[in-house]
């Protein structure tokens, strides 16, 4: 499932009229872009939640074909549940396991590893990729001691630094239908307050991942992935 209902408040102006899915990042909308790392993952269907500006997004995709992927789309309209609320909407769309990634994350790594390493672990509920971030592309937000996040905790801007908090959360989780299916339907809540719920459990796992991952919630950020991209795709 990839989120990608935000109003996307931080990239005004450019979002005034473009939700930032489609926001163009080196010569191609951004939805391509992840679609496509999707796809090269050996993911075969997407659930896209929609919202703000949901109907262009349903144009540029549309049911994923150009992209070797089958597409639908869970539309909260203007409801705006959060991150978290949206995955409980779209319940009656979920796989019994799932990965739910950001539609404004572009992650080098391989997006079916959290997948399979949950698939892997019956005890598990969750499996989050993490990156050993320590504060150097974003605030950390989550402790790991083995295989095990023992804390996830979001953290506030301007926030004194968390010595335990030495890794962060990549963008993608895979998790088990029945987390959701706990939560109430139709209130807003976020997907930080679920992470944190799993870490205190003991049965959150974590799959690391090795490189440094990019948003596009950001000019800064989409700067990165820009360069990024064109420096990969050179030739």
């Amino acid at each position: 499932m990839v989120l990608a209902g935000g109003l996307a408040k931080r990239m005004q102006p450019r979002t005034a009229g473009v939700p930032k899915f489609l926001l163009p990042v080196a010569g191609r909308p951004f939805a391509a872009w992840l679609l496509d790392r999707l796809a090269a993952s050996g993911y075969a269907k997407v659930l896209l939640c929609i919202g703000h500006l949901g109907a262009a997004i349903r144009a540029e995709v549309g049911d994923g074909s150009a992209f070797g992927l089958a597409v639908s789309y869970a539309d909260e309209g203007d409801l705006r549940l959060g991150t978290g609320g949206a995955l409980r909407h779209a319940l009656g769309e979920l796989e019994p396991t799932f990965l739910v990634t950001y539609g404004d994350s572009y992650l080098p790594f391989d997006y079916g590893a959290p997948l399979a390493d949950l698939r892997a672990h019956a005890d598990a509920l969750a499996t989050m990729a993490v990156y050993e971030n320590a504060d150097r592309f974003d605030l950390s937000n989550a402790a790991v001691s083995g295989a095990i996040v023992t804390r996830y905790d979001k953290r506030s801007p301007g926030a004194p630094r968390d010595p335990e908090l030495g890794f962060i959360d990549y963008g993608a989780i895979a998790m088990r239908r029945e987390v959701i299916a706990e939560l109430p339907d139709g209130e807003p809540v976020g997907l930080d307050t679920i992470q944190a719920r799993l870490a205190r459990t003991g049965r959150l796992r974590a799959c690391v991942a090795r490189e440094r991952f990019f948003e596009i919630g950001s000019e800064g950020g989409l700067a990165d992935l820009e360069a990024a991209l064109r420096e990969r795709h050179a030739g």
